[in-house]
């Protein structure tokens, strides 16, 4: 067992230094592939189970990443308010997520993806209408796609204590969506 560990140890290691020039969401699936190759069978957290808390993580660092720049970036009561409960609510979100990976032994990626860096420099170019507007477009869509990922990875995650997360986890972001539509809408 020991060789097992000094062995997952070192590819980890490895790993980490051939990750450099990675996308943040990149290193960490590439950390966690080397983790499956060395551990035993018997300790293994599934697949799919992985992927969600990697995406999860991404997903929430980039909401409450936006909802700052909201916060400072909009002069809408309505958009701030959205984006001061999307700070609360997704660092929350974001703890419990930390949790489930520690207790798994899942990699985390370190930021948020470069995409969704991309996208919010872009969104803080913005001012105005046009921010407001890029923002709740934003958030409907980022939460559309995250309500995808809670279902799938509810269907098939083998994990009860991660599906639990996701079935106390969706009823909010469902509140999420709802809310940014009619913000959306009123703009």
């Amino acid at each position: 067992m020991k060789k097992i560990l000094i062995s997952a140890t070192f590819l980890i290691s490895l790993a980490a230094c051939n990750n450099e020039a990675k996308d943040p969401v990149e290193k960490a699936d590439s950390t966690n592939n080397m983790k499956e190759e060395v551990t035993p069978a018997a300790v293994q957290t599934d697949a799919e189970t992985t992927d969600f808390l990697v995406k999860a993580a991404n997903g929430g660092m980039a909401e409450v990443d936006a909802g700052q720049i909201a916060e400072g970036g909009s002069t809408n009561p309505e958009v701030k308010k959205f984006a001061v409960m999307m700070v609360s609510d997704h660092t929350g979100a974001n703890s419990q997520v930390k949790a489930l990976a520690a207790a798994r032994n899942v990699t985390l990626p370190a930021g948020v993806s470069d995409d969704k860096k991309t996208a919010a420099a872009d969104l803080s170019k913005k001012t105005g209408k046009d921010f407001d507007k890029e923002y709740m477009d934003m958030q409907v869509k980022d939460h559309k796609e995250t309500i995808t990922l809670f279902e799938k990875a509810y269907d098939n995650s083998k994990d009860a204590e991660v599906k639990t997360f996701i079935s106390n986890t969706l009823p909010k972001l469902r509140q999420h969506l709802d809310a940014a539509e009619k913000i959306q809408k009123a703009l």
